[in-house]
């Protein structure tokens, strides 16, 4: 699925639930590293799979270029206006779409900069990624975005990933309720 499909709203989800399970947006979202793709690519679920940065790439989405990041800056608001559709949205950036649901998947950030410069990120990176996670920085956008009572915070760090798969699945199906503040890192600033 591109996320192209017709009658959902540009920015805005209705206050009413979806139709069908069919027509449900739930985000997937969480600061690099904490396990997003693997996580909803062993999802069992109908909804389509939405790897948002990748939608965004194949539509050259962007508005500038982070030197100092060594990054190019996604324009958040092409990618509102174009994207819409129901599925399962994966990105670190899915927060800042219109959702029926939001996941923030959590990770301890010692783990997240390991996994983060396991997969080839500076050490720069790795290391703005996981003071970010240590500040809840994803959590509170999605929170502050859509509401306590639409976000669910899954824990990550050690758990297998058909586990986390599993719990994503079930907000999903809303056999899950929402729940925030319930993982903290304060550690790892302290």
């Amino acid at each position: 699925m591109t996320g192209e499909t017709p009658d959902a709203g540009l920015d805005g989800r209705s206050d009413d639930p979806p139709e069908t399970d069919a027509d449900a947006r739930v985000a997937v979202t969480g600061t690099p590293g904490t396990g997003k793709t693997t996580a909803v690519e062993r999802v069992d679920t109908n909804l389509p799979v939405v790897h948002l940065n990748d939608w965004i790439a194949e539509r050259d989405l962007y508005d500038g270029y982070d030197d100092d990041r060594e990054t190019r800056v996604v324009d958040l608001a092409a990618v509102r206006e174009r994207f819409s559709g129901g599925g399962l949205v994966e990105s670190h950036l899915a927060h800042h779409l219109a959702a029926d649901r939001v996941v923030v998947l959590r990770c301890h950030p010692a783990t997240l900069r390991e996994r983060l410069l396991d997969r080839g990120e500076s050490p720069a990176t790795a290391e703005e990624n996981a003071e970010s996670e240590a500040l809840d920085v994803v959590l509170a956008a999605a929170v502050d975005r859509h509401g306590r009572d639409a976000v669910h915070e899954i824990e990550t760090t050690d758990r297998d990933p058909d586990a986390v798969a599993r719990e994503v699945a079930a907000v999903v199906a809303g056999e899950r309720d929402p729940g925030v503040g319930t993982v903290s890192y304060v550690d790892y600033v302290a």
